[in-house]
């Protein structure tokens, strides 16, 4: 697999990612009162604004700490497409290439929301936000916040009584609220984890021609 063809997956993903954060961004009411029902109570688009990482979990809510985890990312990703041209010089296999790509994608789809939502939208509170001049946002550089929407509340229930600490109270299953960015990263290490033995190895192809071009350039 080429390296333009994983770029080119990381370009959808983002294109993707980013259009569905501004369409609920400058359409919807962060909370309950922007809720929208897709197919019936099980997936619902449910606008929400958080500080940190994936699935609305937090590092800091100080100044410092957004500002750390933004740079922390921006540094990660960087990282990422040196690693993931790596692995395609080295002829790894489709699915590590492309798992690459997808966590990469997922990475950046949130970093750009930390590094500019907050210079070019407008407060999200008791109206949809709006783009407004740069620097007359919400928020300074590297510190906007991540845009999440995608509910999938599909079970409700209450935990047996016999669970310590868990018993009668109520749960919900998918309770997180995540956007396309965290899918993408969540289905990357996910599918790293499951076939690893399948996606960690080099095409025998691109190592039989390995010592013919390193021949050839002798």
């Amino acid at each position: 697999m080429k390296y333009r063809s994983a770029i080119l997956i990381i370009i959808a993903i983002l294109v993707i990612d980013q259009a569905v954060k501004i369409y609920v961004k400058t359409h919807f009411l962060p909370g309950m009162a922007g809720q929208v029902d897709v197919l019936g109570s099980w997936f619902k688009l449910h606008f929400l604004e958080n500080e940190g990482m994936a699935f609305g979990m937090r590092l800091s809510q100080s100044y410092w700490g957004k500002l750390l985890l933004s740079l922390f990312r921006l540094v990660a990703v960087t990282a990422g497409f040196f690693f993931l041209r790596r692995i395609v010089n080295r002829g790894y296999s489709r699915g590590l290439i492309i798992c690459g790509a997808l966590i990469l994608a997922g990475a950046m789809g949130n970093l750009i929301d930390s590094i500019f939502y907050g210079k070019i939208f407008s407060e999200s509170v008791y109206h949809p936000a709006r783009f407004v001049p740069w620097g007359e946002g919400y928020a300074d550089l590297f510190h906007g916040k991540v845009v999440d929407m995608l509910y999938f509340p599909m079970i409700h229930g209450t935990w047996p009584s016999w669970i310590p600490g868990l018993g009668g109270k109520e749960f919900e299953f998918f309770e997180p609220v995540f956007n396309i960015a965290d899918a993408a990263i969540s289905i990357g290490v996910l599918t790293l984890v499951f076939f690893q033995k399948r996606l960690l190895h080099r095409d025998p192809q691109h190592q039989q021609q390995a010592p013919v071009h390193q021949a050839v350039e002798s």
